[in-house]
């Protein structure tokens, strides 16, 4: 079967950047035909489709080989695709391991072409499909950003305790949330304990009823003036820019949530038109379905919840020699979405607050039996995660709802 891939097609490997591409095509055999340069932009894709003309004999169809298909590289896989070529998706590990392997590490981009086209030749039938759906590009792109952005709002947080701190010693005890619409409803306006001089209880309390949502009593206003008249004087120079950085790291944190909001709301949109129902499972949110749909892309692509595995980097590998050897953690795939398996595994062994319940008892019982069987907890939580491949598979594949099984467990403690 796979010396008769070989002699069926011409495979086409190519390295993609942000203003041109590198092709190079290659016999089944590897036997190099020509190389092609041209530019990342729709008006020169037909050009590529020209130069693979010259190369083509009777009966022999191109087969191209991608590794960036969502980003420099996706105006063209949906260019080939809408060609109706065969395009394939190349995991970038894998030329990489072919230049590793060369007795001479070469370094260039008709070389790093080639290198794709090896790996297109040797695991053509393994590869996945290049599907580059804009449903599913966007939605990628949104998780994308939406990560970026809570990202800069973490840091914000992170510096506003440390300008806060300066000012008032005694801040963690008025708010359990500094980013709270309370809190930065007081420090916008009062940046610095100066600022509250002459401030009654009573004026306290009133201004900041609304931000707390009519839940701030006079006991709540009357314990921060009396805890900032405790801390002692920390006015110093320049109080007036120090005031104003904290007030500016207060806007684009409000800016950040904002944001945040609005892509969320978008992402709500989006996947209620996939129609996928993975909020259904516990520990599964908008976000993190949204993040699965992203990166697995049309479900189709996988023929087998054991395809989605390796493509997750969840299945495990071989390593071994002559009568030696084991299965070990596979280290390669996709390791954003193999993360969101990882955070999905911990989410079902986890406890619920306040008891020893556990969120899912299936996967606790068997955590626990996989433990007893001598595996350690990564171990144990990788098995999980194989399981929950499975389950996820049938949940897009099905667009059906999670039910969780009635297991009867153990109270432990």
């Amino acid at each position: 079967m796979e010396e008769e891939i070989r002699l069926k097609h011409m495979f086409i490997g190519i390295d993609l950047h942000k203003n041109h591409h590198t092709a190079v095509f290659l016999n089944g055999f590897k036997r190099k035909l020509g190389m092609f340069k041209f530019d990342n932009k729709p008006s020169e894709f037909p050009k590529l489709l020209a130069e693979a003309k010259k190369y083509l004999k009777k009966g022999i169809t191109p087969a191209f080989g991608l590794e960036d298909t969502g980003g420099y590289g996706r105006a063209l896989a949906v260019y080939l695709v809408q060609k109706g070529q065969i395009v394939k998706e190349v995991n970038p590990a894998l030329p990489n391991g072919v230049r590793k392997a060369n007795p001479i590490v070469q370094k260039s981009d008709e070389w790093d072409a080639e290198c794709v086209g090896h790996v297109l030749i040797d695991k053509f039938e393994s590869l996945p499909d290049a599907n580059p759906i804009d449903k599913y590009w966007v939605i990628g792109q949104l998780v994308t950003t939406r990560t970026a952005t809570a990202t800069d709002l973490t840091v914000l947080i992170n510096q506003l305790h440390g300008q806060i701190s300066h000012h008032y010693p005694s801040y963690r005890k008025f708010f359990s949330e500094l980013d709270g619409k309370t809190a930065l409803a007081f420090f916008e306006k009062y940046p610095s304990p100066h600022l509250l001089e002459g401030v009654t209880v009573q004026e306290l309390k009133e201004f900041l009823l609304k931000p707390s949502n009519y839940a701030c009593s006079l006991k709540s206003a009357e314990k921060i003036l009396s805890m900032v008249q405790a801390d002692g004087e920390t006015k110093r120079n320049y109080q007036e820019d120090r005031d104003f950085i904290i007030q500016s790291h207060i806007r684009r944190i409000r800016n950040c949530k904002e944001e945040i909001e609005a892509i969320e709301g978008r992402l709500e949109v989006l996947m209620k038109d996939t129609e996928y129902k993975l909020e259904s499972m516990h520990g599964i949110d908008l976000v993190t379905a949204a993040g699965f749909v992203a990166e697995i892309g049309d479900i189709n692509r996988f023929s087998s919840p054991e395809k989605l595995a390796r493509f997750a980097g969840i299945a495990p590998v071989f390593k071994g020699s002559g009568d030696k050897g084991s299965f070990k953690k596979c280290k390669q795939g996709n390791r954003t979405l193999h993360e969101l398996f990882y955070r999905l595994a911990c989410r079902q062994i986890g406890t619920k607050r306040g008891s020893k319940e556990p969120n899912n008892p299936f996967y606790y019982e068997y955590y626990l039996q996989k433990l007893a069987a001598g595996k350690t907890k990564t171990q144990a939580i990788i098995c999980i995660m194989r399981k929950l491949v499975d389950v996820v598979f049938a949940l897009m594949k099905n667009k059906s709802r999670y039910i969780k099984p009635i297991v009867q467990y153990k109270q432990t403690g």
